[in-house]
């Protein structure tokens, strides 16, 4: 599948998840010990508007500390349809694929970043989704996708802590709940109300 594609749903998926969450649900556990609904969904459209400067070739100084904080607002469905949208324009403008991004780790081809985030949304979006009651299955050309992208990179984010470790999956675990896994995630997660 097409990287620009699979992002494009990624982000679809996301906000699809995005747009069940009921009002009370917002301060809801997630996957993510330290993080409800809202934390989590605020954490991801940070990624997302941080996205659209960086993959514009500013670099984090530039950008400041305008994004620290809470990016939702008073109307956090439509804050994170709108980052979304801006995210997918900053990726999908001519040329943009081929930029070099400059990340906290360093400079980084735009391929590699959007790769990241592709995942990221992905990732997020099953917590959202197993937060809420939602349909946590998504769309597989997109896991493929992710899943290998990140079968080359898992030693890395081990190494960093990016992602916790010791989550085992059955043998015969579909591509997306070893995915999940890779991440730290329990695929049978559920809240503990």
């Amino acid at each position: 599948m097409d990287l620009l594609e699979a992002y494009r749903r990624s982000l679809a998926e996301f906000i699809d998840r995005v747009d069940q969450i009921e009002p009370g649900q917002w301060s809801d556990p997630t996957p993510c010990a330290d993080w409800d609904v809202r934390t989590l969904v605020n954490h991801v459209v940070t990624e997302d508007r941080w996205s659209v400067p960086l993959l514009a070739g500013r670099t984090i100084d530039e950008v400041g500390d305008r994004l620290d904080g809470d990016q939702l607002g008073a109307d956090p469905i439509a804050t994170a349809r709108e980052a979304a949208a801006q995210a997918e324009i900053a990726a999908t403008h001519p040329g943009t694929i081929e930029r070099t991004v400059h990340l906290s780790g360093g400079d980084t081809p735009a391929a590699e970043y959007l790769r990241q985030l592709l995942a990221e949304h992905l990732i997020h979006g099953w917590d959202v989704a197993v937060a809420i009651g939602a349909q946590p299955r998504f769309d597989p050309d997109t896991v493929h996708t992710a899943a290998r992208w990140f079968a080359g990179q898992i030693d890395d984010y081990r190494r960093n802590n990016l992602v916790r470790t010791g989550v085992r999956v059955p043998d015969e675990a579909d591509e997306q709940d070893r995915l999940l896994a890779a991440f730290g995630r329990d695929p049978d997660w559920a809240p503990n109300y």
